[in-house]
């Protein structure tokens, strides 16, 4: 058997299928669409739901994948076995309605055996207990013996989610030979050693369940299977695990390059290798398609990847930033089967490197708060950390609670493992309570779940803002509807309409729908599932019913003013790349007829310099009245025009390319103006951080940036009235008026300080003498803090040596002073110490450094008996 690479592999599968009458399906991104109910894809089947729920038609009835994928349940176990990673490739071969297992296990069977070149004698299937039509296949059409194959029971063989589409599955195992094996008597397949591996999972989806463990024939039965490709891997190159296999062997060797070290020579530092080769894997794919580090969902799971592969080399002792270089032996090994990695590439390294860096940040503040806490366990006299304490290093500064232990073991210390874990299960409790409650499909079910699947709608909107067309559908907000009558809100489908739907960051259009018998306004335009668009409004008059030809009249003005934004956009980002470098990614984007929002990854905030570099580019490009221009193409031809694409935008194989001039390209299915020269005006209002990494841009164009400037002009005038001067002069009255305002500050300062010293009248008659230190402790009226310590340093330069103490009531509050001399401190004196010691008897509390210290309080009839217990209090500290 020739022993074939992940890559080749992957290729000769969708090749296999193609030549079953299959549509090849670039793999979907890693975040899934309209699903709640998932973080992340999982399974090769997870995007796909739609079609297999009659939800979407798909494009073809026979579909195959590669599917990237990645399951994070184990993550514990990652690098301690061989067994476990996060990240993986699911090969899939569907059919949504088609065929059925006759076909499906007859392709199972000549994939592996005469395309692979598997061994038969090594394969061994499985059926569910009950399924006699898919043992009667593989015995008397397929040919392998009764005995070979396995009856399982629901837990093993048969598939379901919950209520909705489930079925019996068959799986098919490989026997990789007695050196995998356990050696027990009974090893058979089933056994929980490595010799008998499950290779191949064929899910026929025949019934449907109430959810009740009730099951009903599904009408349309379907076929969902999936074949782990490293796993397969593993079993073609005849090697121990997918650690092992061509692609993820070379990451791993590279780990082992930069530790210095060789795998299979110390179990302990095999885990932490383990574990960085496949959590690189997983970071490098998600940044890929777009998901950034954060402290909560799939972002989340993402920073937690990144920072345990980042530890686990500082326990190889690796040094220095190794992430990013790691990251290129992903691209380069997986770049054939996923090109977008590449078109990433530098993008996936500056965010790599940005959260090693701010891990390393991380972990030293950790080590600090971990010290901390163990001073408090020894004052104590406790040798377990509570699970508090570990729960809030490990939830609060993403402290790994193995980190906590390793080095509370070292110095035979303990973890309160059950009260850690009951923290956990405490966030998991309120993790769970606020999830919400999905469909079977993971979206919340609405009205527009009843319509029917075959039902579209055309877009003619990009060269048409009035168009004729027929209504297919019509729903109030709660049930489908004949008719929508006067004052009823609802939505409205069609056939055809010129009305844009909110997708792309682009606002969807408003307008109205009407006939000789009733007009709809359409406050929002939204797009459904299956290729349908809403128009959502109200029925302004009359009545609209089903099968009516209407006209749809789209608000001219508002798209005027969104294509002006939307086309302001695409000459920002490019403006963006161009000054800030290429790392630049959109982000997210928010296009409507006042205003343009434009999020992008960027690290740092823009300087005034660098705002006004785009701003100046981007009107430069508006003057020159370039062209736009949009052409229709494959998507492959697109991008090799150099066209942006977005990270997580699923595109049709036929795409929309938007040019302006030679200066922007990118793909868009939004709408445009004919020449940027229409937009007349840019103007940049805001830029601030969002998130980690991610920037955001606030912009106006033509009318609402003269807009803008009006309103300027309007604060400006405001602004010079109440000045009482005019526009031109309110810059030099400003300077005017702070100079006095400087003036009057410090004319207010001197009479203050002139009144405390009047306040104070001739006190050195009042300096005691306490253990050979001179104190002087005084109460006066009506001086504030800033007066108290002015009048502390006069007297203590009269007193020479000693201790100073005032004391003043200002509008029922109390404000202390003290301070001690160096001399005063050598011999016992702390003026923290001391207002501590009296701020109490003025109902407050306050301190500070030995040499200088205040405190207010609440209580100004305890002056006196503070002042009082000062001579007490020195006394004690001198002795």
């Amino acid at each position: 058997m020739k022993q074939y690479g992940v890559n080749e592999l992957r290729r000769m599968f969708l090749e296999f299928f193609e030549s079953k009458e299959h549509l090849a399906l670039k793999s979907f991104s890693l975040v899934p669409r309209n699903d709640k109910s998932l973080l992340l894809i999982n399974s090769g089947m997870a995007p796909l739901k739609p079609y297999f729920t009659g939800a979407e038609i798909p494009p073809r009835r026979r579909v195959t994948t590669c599917q990237k994928c990645i399951r994070t349940g184990d993550i514990e176990n990652v690098g301690k076995t061989a067994r476990h990673g996060t990240f993986f490739e699911m090969l899939g071969n569907f059919s949504f309605g088609d065929y059925f297992k006759r076909e499906a296990i007859s392709w199972t069977w000549e994939f592996l055996t005469e395309v692979v070149g598997l061994d038969p004698n090594r394969l061994y299937p499985s059926v569910y207990l009950e399924d006699d039509e898919a043992f009667e296949i593989w015995n008397k059409e397929i040919g392998i013996p009764a005995e070979r194959i396995f009856r399982f029971g629901k837990e093993d063989n048969f598939w379901e989610h919950g209520a909705g589409p489930c079925g019996p599955c068959s799986e098919v195992y490989y026997d990789r030979g007695e050196k995998y094996g356990c050696g027990k008597p009974g090893c058979t397949v089933g056994c929980d050693c490595d010799r008998y591996m499950e290779i191949w999972n064929d899910v026929f989806t025949q019934f449907d369940n109430d959810g009740n463990n009730n099951y009903t024939e599904l009408e349309q039965k379907n076929i969902d299977t999936g074949m782990g490709l490293e796993r397969l891997a593993s079993v073609v190159q005849d090697v121990d695990s997918i650690f092992d296999v061509d692609t993820v062997r070379a990451l791993r060797d590279k780990v082992c390059e930069f530790a210095h070290v060789e795998y299979k020579s110390d179990e302990e530092k095999d885990v932490s290798i383990r574990l960085i080769t496949d959590h690189i894997r997983s970071a490098t794919f998600m940044i890929s398609d777009g998901i950034m580090p954060t402290n909560e969902g799939r972002g989340y799971v993402l920073r937690r990847l990144i920072r345990r592969a980042a530890r686990h080399g500082r326990l190889l002792g690796i040094e220095g930033r190794f992430l990013a270089r790691l990251s290129e032996t992903v691209i380069e090994g997986s770049r054939d089967g996923y090109p977008e990695l590449e078109e990433k590439r530098d993008f996936i390294f500056k965010v790599l490197t940005q959260e090693e860096d701010k891990f390393n940040k991380t972990i030293d503040q950790g080590l600090s708060i971990l010290a901390e806490m163990e001073a408090q366990m020894e004052k104590k006299g406790e040798k377990v950390l509570s699970g508090e304490h570990t729960f809030k290093l490990y939830d609060t500064y993403g402290f790994p609670v193995d980190l906590t232990r390793e080095i509370l073991e070292e110095k035979g210390l303990g973890v309160d493992e059950a009260g850690f874990q009951a923290a956990m299960e405490e966030q998991r409790t309120k993790a769970r309570t606020a999830r919400e409650v999905t469909n079977y499909m993971g979206a919340d079910a609405t009205v527009y779940d009843e319509i029917d699947p075959s039902v579209t709608t055309e877009f003619v909107g990009y060269d048409n803002l009035t168009f004729e067309s027929k209504i297919t559908v019509l729903t109030t907000e709660t049930e489908l509807a004949q008719a929508l009558t006067e004052g009823e809100n609802g939505t409205v489908l069609v056939e055809k309409t010129p009305f844009y739907a909110t997708m792309g960051g682009q606002q969807g259009d408003t307008g109205r729908i009407y006939t000789e018998n009733g007009v709809f306004l359409v406050c929002d335009t939204i797009k459904l599932r299956g290729g349908k668009v809403g128009h959502v409004g109200r029925m302004e008059s009359g009545m609209l019913e089903t099968g009516d030809t209407v006209s749809l009249e789209v608000c001219r003005k508002g798209r005027g003013d969104t294509c002006k934004n939307h086309s302001a956009t695409h000459l920002l980002q490019k403006a963006l790349k161009t000054v800030l470098g290429s790392h630049v990614e959109q982000k997210g984007s928010l296009v409507t007829p006042d205003r343009l929002r434009f999020d992008f990854s960027h690290f740092e905030a823009m300087t005034a310099e660098e705002i006004g570099k785009v701003e100046a580019m981007v009107n430069e490009e508006i003057q020159a009245s370039l062209p736009v221009v949009t052409d229709i193409m494959d998507i492959d031809q697109a991008k090799k025009t150099g066209a942006m694409a977005l990270f997580d935008e699923k595109y049709e194989e036929k795409v929309r390319v938007v040019s302006m001039g030679d200066f922007s390209k990118e793909l868009c299915g939004g709408t445009h103006v004919t020449n940027t020269g229409v937009i007349t005006a840019f103007k940049i209002v805001s830029e601030a951080g969002i998130a980690a990494g991610v920037r955001r841009i606030e912009a106006l164009t033509g009318d609402g940036v003269f807009a803008y400037y009006r309103d300027v002009e309007e604060k400006l005038a405001q602004a010079a009235r109440t000045a009482k001067t005019t526009p031109a002069g309110l810059q030099e009255k400003i300077e005017h008026l702070l100079l006095e305002i400087r003036e009057l500050h410090s004319e207010n300062e001197a009479l203050k300080s002139k009144m405390a010293k009047d306040a104070l009248g001739d006190v050195m008659d009042q300096v005691k003498e306490i253990g050979g230190v001179k104190v002087l402790a005084s109460r006066l009226e009506g001086v504030d803090m800033n007066g108290l310590r002015e009048l502390g340093d006069q007297l203590k330069e009269k007193l020479g040596d000693g201790i100073v103490v005032l004391a003043s009531a200002v509008e029922g509050k109390v404000n202390l002073m003290a301070t001690a001399t160096d001399s005063a401190q050598k011999k016992g004196a702390h003026a923290g110490n001391l207002i501590k010691a009296i701020a109490g008897l003025v109902g407050g509390g306050g301190g500070g450094r030995p040499g200088m210290a205040q405190a207010g309080g609440k209580d100004p009839s305890g002056i006196d008996t503070a002042i009082a217990k000062v001579a007490e209090v020195v006394a004690e500290q001198m002795s």
